[in-house]
C-alpha cells in the first residue's frame, strides 16, 4: 500500500508493563486497563489491530504476587490468574474503589453489565436496536474482546490472527468514565477533526435532479435565507439505466450527462456558493464495461478491456483497493468531488475471513482522503470498534416515525461511549411516514443539536424536506432552526477540538460528567451538547389539549436557563419539560458563555466569521475558550471571561496563529437572564473599538443585546454592566398566560386557572391546581413553570 494509506501506530507495549508465561501474557496498559492474551502456541501479537493501534504506554505502577495464583494489583484493579486457559474458575479481574464486588468482578464468559456503544446501522429500524458493548459500565468494569479482529501489517494491509487465540481488554475504572474514555482513545486513537463545512446544514435527497434544477433549488434556499454548507447527491448523479446484461444500476461511477452535462462546471458552481459536495456510491458490483474508467481499471487489474469482462469488487486485494481509489475516485475528485458517501449494504463477508468490506472502504477511503488535505472525510456506516477514526457516520435509511425519532437521541449520545461522535442521521426520515409537519419539525430541532445536521428524504415525490413544503407555523420554525445551526458553528467547531484533544464527544450522555448520580443514567434521550449546553429533544407528539410536547429530564445542581424561553430552573432534580412546537429544551448553566455567528450575518459559509454574538448567561462566573481554524493546523484562541460579582465580561486578545481570525470583527454581547441591565460601558485596551452601544431587549427572552461595533483582534475588551446583572426571577404570570392561551381549554377555565396563578404563591397555586383537576398535561405544564425556580 502507499504510505499515505497507512495509519500511525505504536502497538508494542513497554516491556515493564508485560507479565508473561508460556501460553499467556498480561499487559498492564493503565492502572485501570489490562490486556489479556492466551495462545496455545505461545505466540503473542505485537501488531496493531483494527481496534487497537497504540499499546506503547509509559510504565505503569503495579504489584505482582507470584504464588500459587498469580495476582496483579494496581490502584484500580485486582487480577487473579491460575496461569491456565482463560476460564471462569481460573481468571478474574475485580475493580477497586468501593464498587460492589459481585457486579464489579469479571470472569471469562461472564455477561457483565455494559452502558453500550453503538450499532452498524439503523436501516429499516422502526424504534430501538441493540447496541454493541463499550468500555463503560454502571458497575465499573467492562470488557472489549479483540480476539477476532484482523491485524495491521507494517505495509498497512491486514493479516489474520493466530487460530484459537484470545485477546481481551478489561476496563476497570469504576465510575471514572472520563478516565476510561481517555484510556480507550489512548489505545484506539482520537476522533479526527472534521472540516468546518461538515458542521453546517447538509442538503440530501434521493431525487433525479439536473444540474439546473439543483442550482435553482440552492438559489431558492438563498432567497429564503436558508443556509446549507454540504450538497449531497444521491445515486442518480451516475448512470443507473444500464443494459440488463450488465446487472443493476445501483453501482456506478460515470456521470449521467443527460442530467449533468458539465460535471466540473456544476461542482464549481457548488463551490462558488460555499458548498462542499459528496456523491453516493454503492461499490458492490465493481467496474463494468459501460463505465468511463473501465478500460483504465481493467488494464490496471490485468483484464483485457476488449473482453468487456467486469472488474469485480475485491476488498481482499490491496492492488484492487489502490486501483479503485486511483483510477475510479481520484479523477472525480479532480473534477471537484470533496468526499464520498459510501453506501455499502452487502454484509460483512469477503475472501479473507473476518475482513469486513465496509471496514476496508471506511479505512482506505478515509486515509486516501487525507493524501492532499489536513481534514480527511468519509461518510459511511459504522464497522466496529475503532470506527470513530473514520468520520462521518451514516446511520442508514431511517423509517419516518415517532419511534425512530425517539431512539435517535439515545443512540447518538451512547455512541460517545466508543468515541463515535459524528453520527449523521436521515433527519426527517428516509421513507414511509405521512408527511407529518410536527414530526418533521421535532426531528429537525433534534438535528440542529446533533453532531451532523443532514436533511434527507427517499425517492418519493411526496417525501420532501424543503421548509416551504410544510404549512405554517412549521415552515417558519424550520427556517429559524436551520439558521440557528449555522450560528452555532463557532461553538461546535470548538467542541470538535475538545473531542479530538480531550476525547469528549460533542453529544454525550449525562452520566459522562455525573457518573455518581443515579438520575443521570435515567434520561437516555437527554445529553450534553458540548460544555455549555444540555439538550432534551421532544420526541413525542403534542398533547391535543395542552398543545405542548413533553420530555423527561434531569438537571444537575445549579441554575439552568432555557435559551428559547428564558425560564430558569433549579437543578439537582428530575423534571418533565413541556414545549410548544416552536421550542426545544436547550438549557445553559448559569455562567455559560456561548459564541455564535451574529444573527444578521448567517450565510451558507462555515468559515471563521466576521461577526460574533457572545451569549453570557448571568448568575455565576464563567469562561469559554473559542478555538478557530481554517481546516488546518493554524489555530487561534479567544478567551471570554464573565465575572458575576463585578458584572464584567472580558474579551482577551486573540492568541495562537492570530491571522486565522479577521483583523477586526463586529461584536455583540447578549446578556441572558439580566433584563435589569440598561446599558454597558465598553473599554478597549491595546486596540481600537467603536464604543457606541445599542441595547435591544427580549431576544432571547430575559436578555439584553449590546452591539459593540468592530473590535481589533489584538484588543482586550472589558464590557462592564451598568445595572443589576443578577438573574431576574421567572415571569411566571406571563409564561402561564401564554401556556393557557395556547391550550384547548374553555375560556372560563383559562381565566380561573390564570387568576389562581396570579394571586397565589407558587406552592399554594400548585396545591389548588391539584384540587381543580384540570387536564393532566395542562396541570403538569403549569406545575413545571410554577416550580421551575
Amino acid at each position: 500500500m502507499q504510505p499515505h494509506l497507512q495509519l500511525d501506530t505504536s502497538p508494542v507495549a513497554h516491556p515493564d508493563n508485560v507479565i508473561a508465561g508460556d501460553t499467556w501474557r498480561i499487559t498492564v496498559l493503565d492502572p485501570g486497563l489490562v490486556r489479556l492474551e492466551h495462545s496455545p502456541t505461545g505466540r503473542f501479537e505485537d501488531r496493531a489491530s483494527q481496534m487497537a493501534l497504540h499499546r506503547a504506554t509509559p510504565p505503569v505502577d503495579f504489584t505482582v504476587l507470584d504464588g500459587h495464583l498469580l495476582e496483579v494489583h494496581t490502584d484500580r484493579l485486582h487480577l487473579v490468574y491460575d496461569r491456565g486457559p482463560f476460564t471462569p474458575h481460573g481468571l478474574s479481574v475485580q475493580v477497586k474503589g468501593g464498587i460492589t464486588s459481585y457486579h464489579s468482578t469479571w470472569r471469562p464468559g461472564a455477561d457483565v453489565e455494559n452502558l453500550g456503544g453503538t450499532a452498524r446501522t439503523l436501516d429499516l429500524v422502526d424504534g430501538r436496536v441493540a447496541l454493541e458493548p463499550g468500555p463503560l459500565s454502571h458497575h465499573g468494569i467492562a470488557v472489549l474482546d479483540d480476539s477476532t479482529t484482523l491485524l495491521l501489517d507494517d505495509d498497512g494491509w491486514v493479516a489474520p490472527r493466530e487460530p484459537d487465540s484470545s485477546d481481551v481488554y478489561v476496563f476497570a475504572f469504576g465510575l471514572d468514565h472520563g478516565r476510561a474514555l481517555a484510556a480507550f482513545h489512548a489505545l484506539t486513537g482520537p476522533q479526527p477533526l472534521v472540516p468546518r463545512y461538515a458542521l453546517g446544514n447538509w442538503w440530501s435527497r434521493y431525487h433525479e435532479y439536473t444540474a439546473d434544477s439543483y442550482l435553482a433549488l440552492l438559489d431558492r434556499f438563498d432567497d429564503e435565507g436558508l443556509p446549507f454548507s454540504v450538497a449531497v447527491l444521491d445515486m442518480d448523479w451516475h448512470l443507473v439505466d444500464i443494459p440488463s446484461e450488465l446487472g443493476s444500476g445501483w453501482t456506478g461511477y460515470t456521470w449521467n450527462t443527460d442530467l449533468f452535462p458539465d460535471p466540473p462546471a456544476f461542482l464549481q458552481a457548488l463551490h462558488d456558493r460555499g458548498m462542499a459536495t459528496t456523491l453516493n456510491v454503492h461499490p458492490a458490483d465493481g467496474i463494468r464495461r459501460h463505465e468511463a474508467v473501465y478500460a483504465a481499471m481493467a488494464r490496471r487489474m490485468g483484464v483485457d478491456p476488449a473482453t468487456g469482462l467486469p472488474v469485480g469488487f475485491d476488498p481482499s486485494d490491496p492492488d484492487f483497493i489502490a486501483a479503485y481509489l486511483e483510477e475510479v475516485h481520484h479523477p472525480l475528485e479532480e473534477d471537484g468531488v470533496d468526499f464520498w458517501w459510501i453506501d455499502w449494504q452487502q454484509g460483512g463477508v469477503s475472501a479473507i475471513p473476518g475482513l469486513d468490506p465496509l471496514w476496508v472502504l471506511n479505512h482506505f477511503h478515509w486515509l486516501d482522503s487525507g493524501r492532499d488535505r489536513a481534514r480527511p472525510l468519509t461518510f459511511s456506516r459504522y464497522a466496529g470498534l475503532g470506527s470513530h477514526r473514520y468520520p462521518v457516520g451514516f446511520s442508514g435509511d431511517s423509517v419516518t416515525s415517532w419511534a425512530s425519532l425517539d431512539f435517535q437521541p439515545e443512540f447518538t449520545a451512547t455512541a460517545a461511549n466508543v468515541g463515535f461522535g459524528w453520527w449523521s442521521h436521515d433527519i426527517g426520515g428516509h421513507f414511509e411516514g405521512t408527511g407529518d409537519p410536527e414530526l418533521a419539525v421535532r426531528w429537525l430541532q433534534f438535528g440542529v443539536f446533533s453532531p451532523i445536521m443532514r436533511l434527507h428524504s427517499g425517492k418519493d415525490p411526496f417525501n420532501r424536506k424543503e421548509p416551504w413544503s410544510f404549512p405554517e407555523p412549521a415552515r417558519s420554525i424550520m427556517g429559524r432552526f436551520l439558521r440557528l445551526r449555522h450560528q452555532l458553528v463557532p461553538y461546535i467547531a470548538t467542541m470538535a477540538h475538545r473531542a479530538h484533544h480531550a476525547h469528549r464527544a460533542l453529544v454525550a450522555p449525562m452520566y459522562h460528567d455525573h457518573p455518581h448520580v443515579e438520575a443521570a443514567y435515567e434520561v437516555p434521550n437527554q445529553y450534553a451538547f458540548g460544555t455549555q449546553l444540555v439538550v432534551v429533544p421532544i420526541t413525542e407528539p403534542i398533547d391535543e389539549v395542552a398543545r405542548v410536547g413533553a420530555a423527561r429530564a434531569w438537571l444537575p445542581a445549579g441554575t439552568w436557563v432555557d435559551l428559547f424561553t428564558g425560564v430558569a430552573y433549579r437543578g439537582d432534580r428530575r423534571l418533565r419539560l413541556h414545549r410548544p412546537l416552536d421550542g426545544i429544551p436547550v438549557l445553559a448553566r448559569a455562567g455559560a458563555i456561548l459564541p455564535l455567528v451574529a444573527r444578521d450575518h448567517v450565510t451558507s459559509s462555515t468559515d471563521v466569521p466576521d461577526a460574533l454574538e457572545i451569549w453570557v448567561v448571568a448568575g455565576a462566573d464563567g469562561r469559554f475558550d473559542l478555538v478557530e481554524d481554517r481546516d488546518d493546523d493554524n489555530w487561534a484562541t479567544t478567551t471570554f471571561t464573565w465575572d458575576q460579582d463585578r458584572g464584567e465580561l472580558v474579551i482577551e486578545p486573540v492568541t495562537g496563529v492570530v491571522e486565522t481570525t479577521p483583523p477586526a470583527r463586529d461584536l455583540t454581547v447578549v446578556l441572558v437572564g439580566c433584563t435589569l441591565v440598561t446599558r454597558v460601558r465598553v473599554t478597549v485596551d491595546g486596540g481600537h473599538g467603536d464604543a457606541e452601544v445599542v441595547v435591544d431587549s427580549g431576544d432571547p427572552p430575559t436578555a439584553t443585546r449590546h452591539h459593540l461595533g468592530r473590535v481589533a483582534r489584538g484588543a482586550r475588551v472589558r464590557v462592564e454592566v451598568q445595572g443589576d446583572p443578577t438573574r431576574v426571577a421567572n415571569d411566571v404570570v406571563t409564561a402561564t398566560f401564554e401556556l393557557l392561551d395556547r391550550a384547548a381549554v374553555s375560556l372560563p377555565d383559562k381565566n380561573l386557572l390564570h387568576e389562581l396563578v396570579r394571586t397565589s404563591s407558587p406552592a399554594d397555586a400548585v396545591a389548588q391546581l391539584q384540587a381543580l383537576e384540570p387536564d393532566p398535561t395542562v396541570l403538569a405544564a403549569l406545575t413545571e413553570l410554577l416550580l421551575a425556580g
